[in-house]
């Protein structure tokens, strides 16, 4: 797991030949992708667009990693 809990850690945790942890992109990062990759198919091209649509997909990211924490504290009930 990456540094910050808040990131959700590592998105596609694997080991190299070592046997030494690859960490890669977090899951935060992963669900701001997933979210922009539905919000570039919308249409505009602007500069403008995507430096704000950059901001909504991490808000969408956050809010997917606050959900999916309640979701396990729920579970661990």
């Amino acid at each position: 797991m990456s540094g910050n809990p808040k990131d959700g850690g590592a998105a596609f945790p694997s080991s190299n030949e070592d046997g030494d942890l690859v960490v890669g992109m977090t899951l935060r990062d992963w669900f701001a992708g997933q979210a922009l990759i539905g919000l570039l198919s919308q249409g505009s091209q602007t500069v403008r667009w995507h430096n704000e649509n950059g901001a909504i997909a991490y808000q969408a990211a956050d809010a997917m990693l606050a959900h999916r924490a309640l979701i396990a504290a729920e579970e661990t009930k």
